[in-house]
């Protein structure tokens, strides 16, 4: 064997021995991005400084050639980052945790999700998931697209958001239900309770992106260099003097997309722990009118937002299927304490 076959096996050999750990494939409306930046959005755990580095070492894959990390990301490209340790995975096994059905038949099932679940395992979060849930109901559910730790699952709601979800219980319903939510074809409503008055219905755009100042936390970037397009729509349902209720409507369903759209037109979701709702930002300055808020806190200790209704094609009969739930109790009594103060300031 000659030194130029030994250096073409040992080439192999370590082509074998590399293992992709992430795979994304750019959207058809893709705009030119750097791919550093691309990666970024969508790594919130990794910085950008290492998937500089990532690149440098040629672990970072577009159609299955290296690329620097100046490589502009262009509609349809697969990207895939490599290497040649292997990636965690959580492996989830069958827990018997309550869940709140509001339908099932042999191809989908839609619940009502607690505010605290949370929804597929992550680090921190290795059990006690929804998911982990779902395959003690249903043992033999397909693998999502997203990766082998979300069986069935096509969306999600923030750990501390209630509402509805639903779920492919056969390959063929989450492939369409996924299909579905590509094309914007699932109807979402959501009611949400937020800080200030707002007077008429209204629209909020702006491309959110994982903030550049804490990586755990969403922003929005008007100018839309980074990020990705997001589009809520909103109807007021009912003034209460420092708060407003509100119904949105997405057009788009990026990661904390109400939250951060309502933070940046100024009106934070009540009690939003992450995003500034969770202190007195409207009304008095008085000491029952603080003591009233607080308590408000300690009854709803998480953003007031809830999935209420849920619209989508069922897969196997082509029936358009529609869901609405009764608000959680935590919202509805704070929701109840804000009509009587309203009330009261008002006589």
């Amino acid at each position: 064997m000659n030194s130029d076959e030994t250096y073409k096996e040992g080439e192999e050999q370590e082509q074998e021995e590399m293992v992709e750990h992430h795979r994304y494939v750019a959207d058809p409306g893709q705009t030119l991005l750097r791919i550093d930046k691309f990666l970024n959005d969508r790594l919130p755990k990794m910085s950008r400084n290492k998937i500089q580095q990532a690149a440098k070492s040629g672990n970072i894959l577009v159609n299955g050639e290296v690329v620097k990390s100046n490589y502009k990301v262009k509609p349809d490209d697969e990207i895939s980052l490599v290497f040649t340790h292997e990636k965690e995975e959580f492996t989830v096994e069958p827990e018997p945790i309550p869940l709140n059905i509001v339908y099932e038949d042999d191809e989908v099932l839609v619940i009502n999700k607690p505010a605290g679940l949370v929804v597929h395992p992550g680090h921190g979060n290795k059990t006690g998931t929804l998911a982990h849930g779902l395959l003690h109901h249903i043992r033999n559910l397909p693998e999502s697209p997203s990766g082998i730790d979300r069986p069935g699952i096509v969306h999600r709601i923030d750990k501390l958001t209630s509402g509805l979800m639903v779920v492919g219980k056969t390959e063929h319903a989450l492939n369409s239900l996924a299909m579905q939510f590509f094309n914007r074809e699932i109807e979402r409503k959501y009611w949400a309770l937020v800080w200030g008055n707002l007077e008429e219905d209204g629209r909020i755009e702006g491309h959110i992106g994982r903030s550049l100042k804490n990586r755990k936390m969403m922003d929005v970037f008007p100018d839309g260099e980074y990020g990705k397009t997001a589009i809520t729509n909103y109807r007021v349902l009912e003034k209460l003097l420092y708060v407003t209720l509100v119904e949105c409507k997405l057009e788009t369903g990026r990661t904390h997309q109400i939250r951060v759209h309502f933070k940046y037109i100024g009106h934070p979701l009540f009690s939003d722990p992450e995003y500034g709702g969770d202190r007195i930002l409207k009304g008095t300055t008085f000491t029952k009118y603080k003591q009233f808020v607080q308590n408000c806190f300690d009854t709803l200790p998480r953003q007031a937002l809830h999935a209420k209704s849920l619209g989508f094609t069922h897969p196997g009969t082509g029936e358009w299927m529609f869901f609405e739930t009764e608000l959680p109790e935590d919202f509805e009594t704070v929701l109840e304490k804000w009509r009587k103060y309203s009330h009261y300031r008002d006589e």
